[in-house]
């Protein structure tokens, strides 16, 4: 029987993970780094409760670095398997990534300079050189195309109006779909798609980092939930 796990994202907003077993294969929804204070932060050294050789694809909603700056970090540590996202997730982390690296190793750098680490050496999270390789390992699928991702499980991106690419994962394991909604846009927005209704799943996962307040107008006059 296939299982969720939840390795981020869980009694906070951001390092969103998800892990699902269909019990021959096992496949990481979304990969992000902890952000925010330190004792968030710390959070991404410690070692995930699954060796990265052990995951078999990795799925990205898009790619904000809470969801997907821990990629680097896993294959520093053995992920060797495809990474599907959309054409536009593919071309922002082509930027945020290899930025990301340049400043774990600025840090890493400063922190040795200065010697305000108890480490010694300090290390970066992960390089310019593992921010790279996981470029390499990017599969562009376009919007409303189910596309096998292991045996027994596939994914449909569907449009999430939030940023370039930005996309809900409907994942089907078997005959049930699980609807992770990665982050959500806002409608009538000047320059983003208003993200796309979605008719049907069995489960639906959403973070909600704003779900228990009304928003104030903004700058077009329209106040959000």
């Amino acid at each position: 029987m296939a299982s969720l796990t939840f390795l981020g994202a869980a009694g906070t907003v951001t390092g969103s993970k998800y892990l699902v077993d269909t019990g021959a294969h096992k496949v990481l929804v979304d990969c992000g780094l902890f952000q925010g204070l330190k004792d968030l932060r710390v959070r991404n050294w410690q070692p995930l409760p699954i060796a990265a050789s052990a995951i078999d694809a990795v799925v990205l909603t898009h790619a904000h670095l809470d969801h997907s700056g821990y990629l680097p970090r896993l294959v520093a540590q053995g992920f060797k398997g495809r990474v599907f996202c959309t054409p536009g997730t593919r071309d922002l982390c082509t930027l945020v990534l290899p930025d990301s690296a340049h400043i774990q190793e600025e840090d890493a750098r400063d922190a040795n300079r200065y010697q305000y680490s108890k480490h010694h050496p300090a290390l970066p999270l992960y390089t310019a050189d593992d921010a790279a390789r996981a470029l390499t390992l990017l599969q562009p699928v376009g919007y409303n195309r189910p596309v096998p991702v292991v045996p027994g499980l596939e994914v449909e991106f569907i449009s999430a109006g939030h940023l370039l690419g930005s996309a809900f994962a409907r994942v089907r394991v078997g005959q049930r779909t699980v609807l992770f909604g990665g982050d959500l846009g806002r409608y009538g927005r000047p320059v983003l798609p208003d993200p796309s209704p979605v008719d049907q799943a069995d489960v639906l996962l959403l973070e909600s980092t704003y779900g228990d307040r009304l928003h104030e107008p903004d700058e077009i006059g329209r106040a959000h939930v």
